[in-house]
């Protein structure tokens, strides 16, 4: 029996160049997905994850175990 891991994994979401929302997970390279709504973004995000964490064990790279989440402010000129 295989055991299933829970992660609580930061994501960022943005606008799309068209319209709608674009989402990644950093922590997860590569590992982006998009939808017109916010809900159908976050759905979306949640599957991409999925299918990259199989990929994670497959290939044996992993999650960091530790990461904080900060902010950066910057002026734009």
């Amino acid at each position: 029996m295989r055991i299933k891991l829970t992660y609580k994994l930061p994501i960022i979401l943005s606008e799309g160049e068209d319209s709608g929302i674009v989402v990644t997970c950093p922590l997860i390279p590569g590992c982006i997905s998009q939808g017109q709504t916010r809900d159908e973004a976050m759905r979306n995000i949640r599957e991409a994850v999925d299918l990259c964490l199989d990929m994670q064990s497959q290939e044996g790279w992993s999650i960091p175990a530790r990461y904080e989440v900060a902010e950066v402010t910057n002026a734009v000129v």
